[in-house]
This record gives structure tokens, sequence and C-alpha cells, in this order.
């Protein structure tokens, strides 16, 4: 109860922390400044923004007093009507949460998107209303679209492309894709930037930080100063087009020759810091394929299942691939950014938020891995060491702990070849005892890079979880894990 009083005091606070960044906002609009808001573009520009952060942490504050409101309530009822009652305020919750990310963007969708993804974690209700944050932000305008396309590239759209859909064919927090087709017939996607959104995601990173400043006294000792500068910085680094070219065109060469996992080829001529245009790869959303066959299993469709592992075996060899071998990672898998093609291939999307892992610290992790499926106590102690992590009493035994919970199926999987996942049972018994030993023993210092490939696993982990796949061990992942080991 403790720790749930400490989340509502946090919401509240952060409510209040939306109303002084809005009275900041006014201010330094007032003296001509710029550092809060990101660009000082005009008063209607300003009025945007604190109208966001208004509604924002009137959201907040809405929910916390819901659920405070709940536990007082419930004692009054009885079981089955204040289990009715939880669930109502779930749906009316989740409705909010939604519906003020859905309007105004920016870092809180990201967040959203991000837990529409832990169908393992949060209540289904939940999982409904944020999965529509995967592909239905509002979409700008054309002219909108028009204005940053001739803009950055200082020609007339039509002189750019022979046809330009007007129409998006998704639209997210940080841009939308359009349909279009170059001058020699090439069809092609184009992302193009919502305008002033880097000053809006600036502005949600410091309620989110603010967000977590008034939780910590309320949750075990960690390195959350680093978690949160990985976030920042991954999170901002979505606004540079220029930098995700780079890194779409690193990937797409590397799975260039891969039968069933693939990334688009930009096209560069057509790239700038808020324009990005790659070939089109028509496909259908992860998720919904996974639903489809998952339905059809449960039907008793043999081959729907069979189908299903072989969609989320390619998806885990995909990060598998992109952690153990390129040396950069997509570090942001919620199903929108995830495709499946009419032949069965998986599509990877969206490289603003990734993560380099240059040579020497792919080597200790895959030492980290090495040791851990021996048994090496030792190694894995010299190895904990050497990437940057650190417990406050300068022992093992809690990274121990994380490392068996992260990995305890792939070395089980080696040994039977088949991967079983646990039960949303099995994961919440297995979080209490990575708490208490947490509580106990809490790890101080992160490396960076580690907080990405939690959240990667973590968000994939929800899939598997949730749909439950026989993924062939010795097709997707020993000649993975056996190439970059030995």
């Amino acid at each position: 109860m403790s720790v749930l009083d400490g989340l509502l005091t946090a919401v509240e606070e952060t409510a209040w922390s939306a109303r002084d960044l809005a009275d900041s906002a006014r201010e330094a609009w007032t003296r001509g400044e710029d550092e809060l808001a990101g660009a000082r573009d005009d008063a209607a520009g300003l009025s945007e923004q604190v109208s966001r952060l208004t509604q924002t942490g009137w959201m907040l504050a809405r929910m916390a007093a819901g659920y405070r409101l709940h536990g007082l309530r419930a004692a009054f009822v009885s079981e089955r009507r204040a289990d009715q009652m939880l669930c109502e305020l779930h749906a009316t919750s989740a409705r909010r949460f939604y519906e003020v990310s859905a309007a105004h963007g920016g870092a809180f969708m990201k967040v959203g998107q991000l837990l529409s993804a832990r169908a393992d974690l949060l209540p289904a209700v939940w999982i409904s209303e944020l999965s529509q944050l995967q592909d239905a932000a509002p979409a700008l305008g054309m002219s909108a679209v028009r204005g940053v396309v001739e803009g950055d590239f200082g020609k007339p759209l039509e002189e750019l492309f022979a046809s330009f859909d007007e129409t998006p064919i998704g639209a997210a927090s940080i841009g939308q894709v359009h349909r279009a087709v170059l001058h020699d017939g090439t069809a092609v996607a184009v992302k193009v930037q919502r305008p002033g959104i880097a000053g809006r995601v600036r502005m949600d990173l410091q309620l989110l930080e603010a967000f977590v400043a008034s939780l910590r006294a309320s949750l075990p000792d960690a390195d959350y100063d680093t978690i949160l500068g990985e976030v920042r910085s991954k999170v901002l680094a979505e606004v540079d087009y220029a930098a995700e070219a780079r890194t779409t065109a690193t990937l797409s060469e590397f799975f260039a020759s891969h039968a069933s996992i693939m990334v688009p080829r930009p096209a560069f001529e057509l790239c700038s810091a808020r324009v990005l245009t790659t070939a089109f790869v028509p496909g259908t959303k992860l998720t919904t394929v996974l639903d489809e066959l998952d339905a059809r299993a449960r039907g008793g469709d043999r081959d729907a299942h069979r189908e299903l592992s072989t969609v989320l075996g390619n998806l885990l060899e995909a990060y598998l691939r992109q952690v153990l071998h390129a040396g950069v990672f997509q570090a942001d898998p919620h199903p929108g950014n995830l495709l499946v093609t009419p032949d069965g291939k998986v599509v990877v999307l969206d490289m603003g938020c990734a993560q380099e892992l240059p040579p020497e610290t792919r080597a200790r992790y895959l030492g980290l891995l090495r040791s851990f499926m021996l048994g090496d106590d030792e190694g894995m102690t010299r190895l904990f060491d050497e990437l940057g992590f650190r417990t406050r009493s300068g022992r093992t035994d809690t990274l121990r702990a994380f490392a068996d919970a992260l990995l305890t199926e792939i070395r089980q999987a080696a040994l039977s070849g088949k991967v079983a996942w646990p039960t949303r049972d099995e994961m919440a018994a297995r979080a209490g005892a990575l708490l208490g030993a947490c509580e106990d023993d809490p790890v101080v210092t992160l490396p960076g890079e580690f907080v990405m490939m939690a959240r990667v696993f973590g968000t994939l982990g929800g899939l598997f979880s949730r749909y439950r796949p026989d993924i062939e061990f010795t097709r997707h992942v020993l000649p993975v894990l056996g190439g970059a080991l030995f």
C-alpha cells in the first residue's frame, strides 16, 4: 500500500509540475527566451504549449484522484463490487490517458506506445486503449506536410515526386508517413516530421522527469539518472531524421541477404533533418497478424500456431542479430514499428530510437552470456565490473539474480532445443524476487546501453508471454548465439 500511495503522490506532484512548467513557458516567452519550449515561434505556439501542459497535468490529477477514491470506496462494498469498480476505473483512466496523448503527441505518446506492448503487465483495457497510439496519432494537414518537405528541399513537391498521396498511411507522435512514387517509378514511404515537435518533446520530458523525481522516494535504490538520461537522449534522437537515415541504411544493408528479415533502404537524395524517404514495403502490423493467427490456432488450426511461432522466431532473431552482430539495434519495438509482409517476412521500421554497441562492448556482453551459460561465476563477476554495473554493497548477487531472470529461458532452450516462456504468474513471482533482491542490495550504477537492451527485450518478452510461441531454438537462436560466441 505504501508503494501505491507513493505512486499516486508522484502523479499528483507531477500534475502540479505541469502547471509550473506552463507558468515558466509563459514567463520565458515574455522575456524572449527559448530554452524551455525549444523554439519561440509566436503567441499561438505558446498558447498551444500551455494548453498541452494544462490538459496533461489535469489528466494525471484526475487519474490519481480516481485511484485514491477507489481505495476508500472499496472498503465499504463487497469484494465483487470492488473488482467491478476497479475494472471501470481502469477503463476510464486508460481512455483519459489515450485521449490526451493522442491529442497532443510528444513524449507521452511514446510512453503509451511502449506500454501498449506490455500485455503481460497491464490490464486488457489499458492495452486496448493504448494500442491505438501505435498508428493513430492526429494527422497533419497537407499544407503543413508540403511546408516541411518543400522547406527542407527548396523545390515544389511535384518536382520531388511523381505522385504523393495526401492521406497518410500512418501517423505517429513524431511524424507521419505518406506513400509516394518517384519519377523513376519507385514506390517510397515518406516520413514527415511534425512542425515544432522538438520543443513539445523537450517539455514533455521535463514533465516525465518531474514524475520520476517525485516517485523516487517510493522506489528501490537504482541508477535513475542513467535511465532517465538514456530515455531522454533516445527520445530526442527521434527528431533527427538525418541520423535515422544513416542507421536505417546500416541495418538495411546488414539484413539485405536475409530471407525472413528486412529493413527498408533509404533514398538519401530525399532525406533531410525533417524528412525521411525509404523504399515502400507492403505489410500488416505485427500484432494484427499475430491476433489473427492466434484466433485460428485457438480454433484448432495447428498450422496457424506454427506460422505464429515462425513470425515471432524471426522477430527474436532480428533483435539477436542486431544486438550481437550488427553493432546497432532499433530500440523501440512497439508493434506499430513492426510489419509482416504477405510472404511472412518481418519488417523492422523506424530507426529513430537506436542504440550503438561498439565491438568491445558487444564482446563483453557475449562474454557475460558465455559465463552464464557455463556457470562461470568468477567470469560473470569480472564482466559485470568491466561493463559498469555496480551494487550498493559491491557484491554481484543482485546482478546474478537479474541475469538468471533474463537468461534462464535461453539456457534451458540450449539444453532442450525449445524455448519455454514463463506464464504471467511466473513472471510476477520472478519480478517479486527481483524486487526483493533490489531492496536488499540495489543496483546503483547501470551502463547506458543496458537500459535500451532491457527496454527491447522486456517489450519482446511481453509479446512472447502473450502469444507463447514454440520457437525453433536451433533455427532462430542457436546459429546467432553460436556465431557470436564461438
